[in-house]
């Protein structure tokens, strides 16, 4: 007899990359994506915004392959400017906040690194005007739209599309 049909369950594409994710990033930084995607609470609204985990470097085994026990990792974290000096007095309650959120002790210390966090966004700059043949084409392309917001969104997208490639 044949074993009835059982649908699997729906999975979120978050769960499908954590799952291709968290091996790449366990061996190479330690990490894992719960990890990335918990640090706003983790940090705290203090640091949230100008602080990222970058690795965690666990202590390396001896020649037999065991260690005497289980030893506790250094975080490093980027941090930007002057902050660091604030994040530096703050190192054990957020050594007890990454400790708590792995329930067990995985941080024994943090490693500050100054460097940028945020990635500064800049607008891309303005298409200049079309001219010629490719302009009168994108006027009537527009000429039968009435509203007029819709007008000049159709010709924004119509000068980007029908620039001269660089």
């Amino acid at each position: 007899m044949k074993k009835p049909f059982t649908p699997k369950r729906e999975l979120q594409i978050s769960e499908v990359a954590n799952g291709i994710i968290d091996p790449v990033l366990a061996r190479r930084a330690g990490i894992s994506t719960a990890l990335l995607g918990s640090w706003d609470d983790i940090a705290g609204e203090e640091f949230a915004d100008c602080t990222r985990p970058e690795k965690i470097a666990w202590p390396r085994r001896d020649a037999a392959g065991e260690a005497e026990g289980y030893q506790s990792g250094v975080l490093t974290i980027a941090c930007e400017g002057a902050r660091a000096l604030f994040l530096t007095h703050a190192q054990g309650e957020l050594i007890s906040r990454i400790n708590s959120f792995f329930g067990f002790p995985a941080v024994r210390q943090i490693r500050i690194v100054q460097k940028p966090v945020s990635a500064t966004f800049r607008h891309p700059r303005k298409p200049p005007p079309l001219k010629g043949e490719a302009a009168r084409k994108l006027q009537e392309m527009t000429a039968g739209i009435e509203s007029e917001v819709l007008k000049k969104a159709v010709e924004r997208l119509g000068t980007a599309v029908l620039q001269k490639k660089r």
